[in-house]
């Protein structure tokens, strides 16, 4: 098997796991409050790339939370996995999947934004054409489609949904500025994060007493959302001959979501989901156009 059909293997896997997790999200939050689902399934991911370090980078594990790195290691891990997700699990938790998971995938848009105001990038017509589509697509799902009198079906988890691409999108800037390889990053962000998470429930929360079933649930998705999928997308880019075609495959997945969430949750679609989650992608995948002729 040559290196490009690796590539897409490994993509392919990606694609089919992240498609599950939002379905995931919902049946584990049944029996689970968010802030518990946060602390189990990040658990599960720091001890994932833990063993993934020790395996691969064991003189680095260290370095991590060394003078040099531990304030970027610490400021990583309050984002993710402490902010998004606790922000991200409470959406779902108040929302439909099927509005909630488009809602998130809002965070491309969000980092163009973001790259304008802290990396530099220019604004030209195709980002921003991105953008207004995108927004677009946000607004049919928030109001269900219905604009003759603009109303939010239920604002707060609209408010925490996209809350939470803020949040991811303001990762990935500083994830872009740490130089240090993106296995190291995960680890230490996932480590700090956990142990914030922990201390959070221990001081304001508290422990809930979990069947079986949704500590599985919270596993599953610390290993299939969190963890390993991270590692094989990185190997799927890595081995990737056209790392930016392999990059956008990564949208099947919200769409294939959506065949999970019916089957499996039992939700029936609204077309207001469907019409917002296809100008979302639209708008994120305008921008990757490069329409310069070859």
């Amino acid at each position: 098997m040559n290196t490009n059909k690796k590539s897409l293997l490994f993509v392919g896997l990606t694609v089919l796991l992240w498609s599950t997790t939002a379905t995931a999200f919902k049946l584990t939050l049944y029996g689970i409050s968010p802030i518990n689902l946060v602390f189990y399934s990040s658990l599960t991911s720091a001890i994932i790339f833990t063993f993934y370090m020790l395996l691969s980078q064991p003189e680095n594990i260290l370095l991590n939370f060394s003078k040099r790195y531990i304030k970027n290691s610490f400021a990583l891990g309050i984002l993710n996995p402490f902010l998004y997700y606790i922000i991200l699990f409470k959406a779902y938790d108040i929302l439909p999947a099927q509005e909630a998971q488009p809602l998130n995938y809002t965070w491309p848009i969000v980092l163009s934004i973001f790259s304008i105001l802290f990396l530099k990038q220019k604004m030209n017509f195709k980002i921003a054409a991105g953008l207004l589509i995108s927004f677009a697509g946000v607004l049919i799902i928030a109001t269900r489609g219905n604009f003759q009198s603009i109303h939010f079906e239920n604002l707060g988890g609209v408010i925490l949904a996209v809350g939470s691409s803020l949040i991811w999108a303001f990762f990935w800037v500083l994830n872009i500025l740490d130089k240090r390889s993106d296995v190291q990053k995960l680890f230490s962000s996932f480590v700090v994060g956990t142990i914030l998470i922990f201390l959070y429930i221990i001081f304001f929360d508290s422990f809930d007493t979990i069947k079986i079933n949704y500590l599985f649930g919270a596993i599953y998705i610390g290993t299939f959302e969190m963890g390993i999928t991270f590692l094989f997308w990185l190997k799927a880019i890595a081995l990737s001959e056209n790392k930016a075609k392999t990059a956008t495959l990564a949208y099947l997945s919200p769409f294939i979501s959506l065949i999970f969430i019916t089957l499996i949750l039992g939700e029936k679609l609204f077309l207001s989901s469907i019409t917002g989650l296809i100008l979302i992608v639209g708008g994120i995948l305008l921008q990757q156009i490069n329409f310069k002729k070859e």
